[in-house]
Parts: structure tokens; sequence; C-alpha cells
């Protein structure tokens, strides 16, 4: 599809309070604007636009009301930790690890109720969580079982999911009609995306975990 000239393209939508920093950009393909998120960043939005972003081995939630429309996305992964993973890598356990998941997944969920989404309306769709980083235990699929776990325990629906396997993905979510766009990438894309992962490990383990957070 053609992009067309700037002057003709809408104005982008305005962004809900705290997310007017994160980079949004015209998106030929889907004919709206789109929201790129990073690791360790969520975007939450009421208007016709996406999130994206790419993932290796950490896992995106794609949370929505599905009445209202409002939704958004984050991209997390858990650190590492020396505890025993039985524990440290479920929702009730008590490990840092823990701590950091609650952390991002609560904090897409309290900006969307805080918005005017609905708990009993929300959905959810899960993806990431891929085998790329060498010379590590899988975190992809402890990342995908704390998602699990989490959502079990909250008692949220999961309507959808693309986890697992060897490959990075690239995920485009539209909250208002719940549409995902999901490309498998090559390995071509890896070292890239090891590279981003890696300084975001480095991130997560040096920055402490700061308060608590609740769900409304």
């Amino acid at each position: 599809m053609a992009q067309p000239p700037a002057a003709a393209r809408p104005q982008p939508p305005l962004a809900l309070p705290g997310f007017e920093h994160v980079k949004r950009s015209w998106n030929a393909a889907y004919a709206a604007y789109a929201a790129r998120i990073l690791p360790g960043e969520y975007y939450v939005t009421k208007s016709e636009e996406g999130v994206y972003t790419t993932l290796g081995s950490c896992i995106s939630a794609c949370i929505r009301d599905r009445v209202s429309g409002i939704g958004g996305m984050n991209h997390f992964m858990l650190p590492a930790s020396g505890k025993d993973e039985s524990t440290t890598w479920t929702a009730s356990g008590l490990g840092a690890a823990t701590r950091y998941g609650n952390f991002a997944m609560e904090h897409l969920i309290n900006v969307i109720l805080r918005n005017g989404g609905i708990r009993n309306n929300l959905e959810v769709k899960i993806f990431g969580g891929g085998r790329i980083l060498e010379n590590m235990t899988d975190v992809g699929n402890r990342n995908i079982s704390f998602v699990r776990d989490y959502l079990k325990t909250e008692s949220l629906r999961v309507v959808a999911e693309d986890v697992g396997d060897v490959f990075p993905r690239m995920v485009v979510y539209f909250p208002a009609t719940g549409t995902v766009k999901v490309k498998r990438l090559r390995s071509l894309h890896n070292n890239v995306i090891v590279s981003q992962e890696k300084a975001y490990i480095d991130t997560v383990v040096s920055k402490p975990i700061s308060g608590d957070i609740e769900l409304f």
C-alpha cells in the first residue's frame, strides 16, 4: 500500500496521560497509527490505533475490555533468580522475579481499569517466550509459565496465544477490535533481538522493584 503524503494523513489520536512520550508512527499497511513499545514498557489506548513490539524470550500480554475497546500491550521478561524455581516463577511465589512479573502485568491492567475498562470484560492474548538466548536456561519457557499462572490466579480469560518455539516474533495489536497480527521472524533478526534482551536483563537485575501494586 502506497503511503499517503504527510499532509493527507489524519492527526494521531491523543495519547492517554502518561503515554505521551511513546513513539507512534503511521503504519501504511494498516492505515492507522501504531505505538512502538520496547522491553520493560507498556502502552494503553482508547483509540483506534495499534501497539507493536518485537519479542524473543520476552512475553507480551495484550489485554482489552472487549465491550469498550480500551486496552493495551506490555513487554516484559522475568529476571533470573537463584532461588527455588518451583516458587520464583509462579504468580504465587515470593521471589523478586515474581514481583517483577506482577508489577508488569498489574501496571497494564490497572491503567486499563482506571480509564474505564471493566474487569469482567477483560480478555487476554499472550505472545513470545521463544528460546533464542544461548547458554541460558529456558527463560522463555519460564516467562510463559509465569504469565499463564498469573492469568489463571487472577481468573482472567485467555482467548488466544502464540508462545514458545525457537523464533522471535513481531506482534501488532489493535485493542479497539482485538485484532492481532503476528509475524515469526527469521534467524537473521536474532542478533539484534538477543542484544536488546541481554541489555534489558542487565537493566532488570540492576533496577530495584519499588512499591506494591494491587488490582482494582
